[in-house]
């Protein structure tokens, strides 16, 4: 078995792909309040900011940026899976259990990248934003509510009626 070892750099930049094991599934987008809310707890405790992000309905895409000398998001990644899962198991939603007994929610794995320069964070952020177009959800970035481009707008950082051009390349899908 091969030995994969993530990139941690203290106060790194990273791109990530975090996706449910059911690929048909709609529960990020049906359940974006918990989502959010776990997002918002792990942050509490175990600051981080976030670049960019696009929750589709069975995989989300984000660029986080780390405090100074703190390279834990697999720690970060780890609570928010728990406490997402969590909350929709209480809300009633059916989570079948692995033979481990654990929740089979999420893909064990997701898609890190260590973000280079300034070129390689636009690069991603423009794959962010563009996904939910990609996968054909909507016509233009504007239409999909879960997606940090509406911040970008309000910040006068792209137009409103900006169309995406994320180039080929490797984002963990």
């Amino acid at each position: 078995m091969v030995n994969y070892r993530r990139n941690l750099v203290p106060g790194g930049t990273y791109f990530f792909t975090v996706t449910l094991q059911d690929r048909s599934s709609r529960l990020l987008v049906e359940h974006i309040g918990p989502l959010r809310a776990a997002f918002r707890e792990v942050k509490r405790k175990h600051p981080f900011h976030i670049d960019a992000i696009a929750i589709l309905p069975e995989h989300l895409h984000t660029i986080w940026t780390l405090p100074e000398g703190d390279a834990d998001y697999p720690g970060r990644w780890r609570a928010i899976k728990s406490a997402f899962t969590h909350a929709v198991v209480k809300s009633g939603v059916a989570v079948v259990r692995n033979e481990k007994g654990e929740y089979a929610l999420w893909q064990r794995r997701y898609w890190e990248h260590t973000i280079v320069d300034e070129d390689d964070f636009r690069h991603h952020v423009d794959y962010i934003h563009s996904n939910p177009v990609k996968h054909g959800w909507v016509k233009q970035a504007a239409d999909w509510p879960h997606s940090s481009f509406h911040q970008y707008v309000k910040q006068g950082i792209l137009p409103p009626d900006w169309a995406g051009c994320a180039k080929e390349g490797k984002f963990g899908e």
